[in-house]
């Protein structure tokens, strides 16, 4: 169980290193419809993942509450918001293609702020996969290791092109590739360290573990709707970003199904 649950801890953040790794092989600024693409890509999968490896699981659990089977994926699911909520007013952060600095006011330089808003990004991802490993180790009847599997894949796919976003922009602006590429790394440590935190409460999140798999999809959703799709639908209109989030939500989806 031990390399099991390392490969999952541990996936996604690979997906970050080689996205950020792109910044040694592209010239020049990444184009907006690339962008676009990836930003609609990551929104689908987040999405998808959202649904069928946190919700439906937590419901599925929550069986035997009857008709109130829904109200620990409600109360997980508000929770999720409202923490990424809180972070999102405390934290100062920068996106992409922003000069417009969110959070709490700081001295902090332009791609400090850029890399904490991706790892802003990333905290919820670590927190799910963290939760549905502890989840599979506890021994619950309704989360595999394929399933944390699944979930860990999902995330590395959509961290490829968060890695390249971060890392990409960096170096366009001047920055050496091999800082560029730091940053980009640095920006996804935050999901096996949430990851790894999380299985170590496992003792306190087994019994709760229908809220904490709804309280990591909410804050997944709320990554997609705050700042996934605002940046993907900024400028001249396009279907790119649309399509690709289609693409990202339905490959998820078959992923969850046929193998989780």
């Amino acid at each position: 169980m031990f390399t099991e649950s390392v490969i999952a801890i541990f996936l996604p953040f690979l997906g970050t290193v080689l996205g950020a790794a792109c910044v040694f092989f592209m010239k020049g600024k990444m184009h907006r419809n690339v962008q676009r693409l990836l930003l609609g890509f990551a929104g689908g999968v987040m999405v998808a993942a959202s649904v069928w490896s946190l919700i439906i699981p937590a419901m599925e659990q929550s069986e035997h509450l009857g008709k109130l089977s829904f109200l620990p994926a409600f109360i997980g699911v508000w929770g999720g918001f409202l923490f990424l909520l809180g972070l999102d007013k405390l934290i100062p952060h920068l996106h992409v293609g922003s000069s417009c600095p969110e959070g709490t006011a700081c001295n902090l330089g332009k791609s400090t702020m850029m890399v904490l808003a991706v790892a802003l990004h990333n905290l919820p991802e670590g927190m799910a996969v963290g939760v549905v490993v502890a989840g599979w180790l506890s021994g619950s009847e309704t989360i595999s290791f394929a399933s944390a599997l699944v979930l860990s894949l999902g995330i590395a796919l959509q961290n490829l092109p968060e890695g390249a976003i971060i890392s990409m922009p960096l170096k366009s602006n001047g920055m050496p590739r091999r800082r560029a590429f730091g940053y980009g790394v640095l920006s996804g440590i935050v999901e096996p360290m949430g990851a790894l935190a999380t299985i170590l409460l496992a003792g306190w999140i087994v019994p709760a573990l229908p809220y904490l798999l709804t309280f990591s999809a909410g804050a997944m959703l709320y990554v997609v709707v705050e700042e996934l799709i605002p940046e993907m639908s900024e400028g001249v209109h396009s279907n790119l970003g649309t399509l690709a989030f289609a693409a990202g939500f339905t490959l998820m989806m078959v992923l969850d199904v046929a193998l989780g």
